[in-house]
């Protein structure tokens, strides 16, 4: 049997440093969403945009304004794929073709960062910095400002359907959040041996006498948010798994600290906002509790998985960097499937089919086990609505969460959620395995090539972005297929959760009563984490019995 002291000791060393950081960020989280004062910096920008700061929105137009921004994005970022030869310091690389480019601006808008291409190879520095860090900063700051409208959403007393102001939040979620934690973890990143400079590739002497191109850049900034911001998206092709990129066990820890930083203070800020830090803390607890289940599933599979193999050589070693080992590769895995960073350490391609299975399950969950920068809060609180909603008609009271009563209207919202990404998913990986062409993407045939397909629809229709290895998707069929998945995953629950928010805000608080449901104790802890689970299950059960399920069996 393998050694479990590498697991535990890094899930040790992570627990203890996210109770030290989380509850810290998440009250400085709250005063970033809840202050009423805007600094110089702030002000400049905002006569930059021509907005006024102070304008409480309607949840329409600041549905409209999400909207809107990130089609800006989308264009922005086409744009610069497609005329990219054009460019400085695009080191010699053409521009993009159609498909190309269409599918690299959706996934960065997105914030999926799914990435079909090679990037040292497709792409120069000058794209890589105006187009695809700065999406990750601006698109991660999307998701937080579309939870922190819900957080207000539900904390208002008859807010007339305002659910405050979206360009304010997105500025401040850039200036006074992600930017100065990403400059902090770029130069402990540097620090670590990350590469970080705007060389063009040169030529390297190889020991066995051959030649080798090395691509330099600016790859600690990058990579920096790319965790931070769940993003994902590498600067090399093959992503945390190259050493310019992920060059120690230490480097290792930290970017998966840096996943999981903002999610959780996410959920802590939100027990701050509606003014009971204890709904914060069941919040994270229900993330916690997803999230261990995942990484010890995906852990054992990996290390002392089905078969003699992997127990015998330590783990399940293909794929793996040995840089990581299996222990540091599987909660990699777990952890940025359980978020919705995408990014990736060893080939998810070579899990064994359990640990592909969980990973999937990880992502299919709606990934809030705590999820994505804002999307976890946000998704984990719609699955805290279905709970109330539920538990009252098991005892035949009227449903509120928070003081807001749940009714017909709430409650076709939440299922409109609920229905939207499954909607989106199934669909695509039915279209994905009866067209030629999504046939003719597949390595493998049989149980792991539904796999292949069925992982790169997931990670795409719900913004994670990393992929089976074995899928060819550089195609024109997956390039759009692929690009549709994430902006319908995105963009759908996001206008339902901000309609949502808005007919909470609309609400007067009831006054807690002997039938109120108690939302911040262990009993509903466990209810929302088996919601949750049966939800999913329901939905995918059938699909993944077809794919890992089978070849687990097999």
């Amino acid at each position: 049997m393998s050694e479990p002291w590498p697991a535990l000791g890094q899930v040790a060393v992570l627990v203890v440093v996210l109770i030290l950081t989380v509850p810290l960020l998440g009250r400085h989280l709250a005063r970033v969403y809840t202050s009423p004062e805007h600094t110089r910096v702030e002000r400049g920008v905002y006569r930059v945009l021509r907005v006024d700061p102070d304008a409480d929105q309607h949840w329409r137009t600041y549905a409209v304004s999400v909207l809107g921004f990130s089609l800006v994005g989308v264009l922005a970022l086409y744009a610069l794929g497609r005329l990219q030869q054009h460019l400085p310091l695009s080191l010699g690389n053409g521009s993009l073709p159609a498909d190309g480019a269409w599918n690299v601006a959706v996934s960065f808008v997105t914030n999926t960062n799914w990435q079909w291409y090679s990037g040292e190879a497709a792409l120069g520095h000058l794209v890589q910095m105006t187009g695809l860090t700065v999406q990750n900063f601006v698109s991660a700051a999307v998701g937080m400002a579309v939870a922190a409208a819900f957080a207000r959403g539900l904390a208002r007393d008859r807010g007339r359907g305002r659910v405050g102001n979206f360009w304010t939040d997105l500025v401040r979620g850039v200036l006074r959040v992600l930017l100065p934690l990403a400059v902090v973890s770029a130069v402990l990143l540097v620090l670590g041996g990350l590469v970080q400079n705007l060389l063009a590739p040169r030529a390297v002497a190889t020991l066995s006498g051959g030649v080798q191109m090395l691509t330099g850049g600016p790859v600690a900034s990058q990579e920096a948010i790319k965790q931070l911001g769940t993003n994902g998206g590498g600067f090399y092709n093959v992503n945390s798994a190259h050493p310019f990129e992920n060059p120690t066990p230490l480097t290792n820890l930290l970017a998966i600290f840096l996943m999981l930083l903002v999610p959780f203070a996410m959920a802590w800020a939100f027990g701050h906002v509606v003014g009971d830090r204890r709904q914060g803390v069941a919040v994270v607890s229900v993330m916690t509790l997803l999230l261990v289940i995942g990484v010890g599933l995906l852990t054992w599979a990996e290390m002392a998985g089905p078969g003699s193999a992997p127990a015998l050589a330590g783990g399940a070693l293909e794929g793996k960097e040995a840089r990581f080992g299996t222990a540091g590769s599987a909660l990699f895995a777990a952890v940025t499937t359980g978020t919705s960073t995408g990014a990736v350490n060893a080939m998810h391609d070579s899990l064994t089919a359990p640990g592909g299975g969980v990973a999937m399950f990880l992502m299919m969950l709606g990934e809030i086990a705590p999820g994505g920068v804002g999307s976890g809060l946000y998704g984990m609180l719609v699955l805290a609505v279905l709970t109330v909603f539920l538990s009252g008609l098991m005892v035949g009271r009227t449903p509120e969460y928070l003081g807001k009563k749940v009714g017909q209207r709430e409650m076709v919202l939440v299922a409109a959620y609920v229905l939207a990404t499954p909607l989106v998913l199934l669909t695509g990986i039915a279209v994905a395995i009866t067209a030629p062409a999504g046939l003719a993407g597949l390595q493998e045939s049989g149980p792991h090539g539904l796999s292949e397909a069925l992982y790169a629809v997931t990670s795409a229709s719900n913004n994670n972005g990393s992929g089976f290895g074995g899928l060819t998707s550089g195609t024109p069929f997956w390039n759009t297929l692929l690009g549709l998945c994430m902006l319908l995953g995105r963009f759908v629950p996001m206008v339902v959760v901000l309609a949502l928010a808005g007919r909470f805000a609309s609400q007067q608080p009831l006054p807690p009563s002997t039938g109120t449901l108690t939302t911040h104790r262990p009993l509903f802890v466990t209810l929302l984490a088996g919601v949750a689970v049966v939800v999913v299950g329901l939905t995918y059960v059938p699909v993944l019995t077809l794919g890992p399920i089978v070849e687990s069996l097999s």
